[in-house]
């Protein structure tokens, strides 16, 4: 039902932080797939990252947009969700996006959802998150939030621009206001 695609710069610990949350989502059969798709000049520890961990592996050279798009070129569930590495689901998830995916097929009307960001309560808070924050508040999400969308709207849309600098900002534009919902489920970076 659902592809999962995590751009991933080689850093062990984001990546199994983001594969531990999505491990009940496969438990209950949402998660059909996930797609590790690096970008780091050597991809031995995510690619034995995706081994143990029953994933697909995609090495990949290019822009982090072209990395989302070539993942969700390769991914096959009629579902798409995108992740940044390091990015922790609130464990309500997997019944919010059930509930989500139901209701949009229900309404025939194409929408995507968008994870309400929290920051973690370990982290450090640097002058450049408490920009962002403000930058959320007035334009609305940004690329780090995840998203979740289903295949056919995301190439209905135009899907990521691999040539696009903000690529991921220039995908939610295109969705716009009414097309997208803000899930209740926070996501939380590590």
């Amino acid at each position: 039902m659902l592809s999962v695609i995590i751009p991933t710069a080689g850093v062990e610990q984001t990546a199994v932080a983001t594969l531990s949350a999505l491990v009940p989502g496969a438990a209950a059969g949402v998660v059909t797939e996930v797609l590790l798709v690096d970008r780091s000049p050597d991809p031995s520890v995510i690619e034995r990252v995706a081994d143990v961990a029953g994933c697909h592996f995609m090495k990949f050279e290019g822009s982090h947009a072209a990395a989302l798009a070539a993942g969700a070129a390769k991914a096959r569930a009629p579902w798409l969700m995108f992740l940044p590495a390091g990015a922790v689901l609130d464990a309500g998830w997997i019944d919010e996006t059930m509930q989500f995916v139901q209701s949009v097929a229900a309404s025939g009307r194409p929408r995507a959802g968008i994870f309400r960001y929290a920051r973690s309560p370990y982290a450090a808070i640097s002058l450049r998150d408490r920009l962002r924050s403000v930058v959320r508040v007035l334009t609305g999400p940004l690329g780090d939030q995840g998203l979740l969308i289903a295949r056919d709207h995301y190439r209905q849309i135009g899907g990521y621009q691999p040539e696009h600098k903000r690529a991921e900002a220039l995908l939610l534009r295109r969705l716009g206001r009414t097309s997208r919902t803000m899930l209740r489920s926070r996501i939380v970076m590590v």
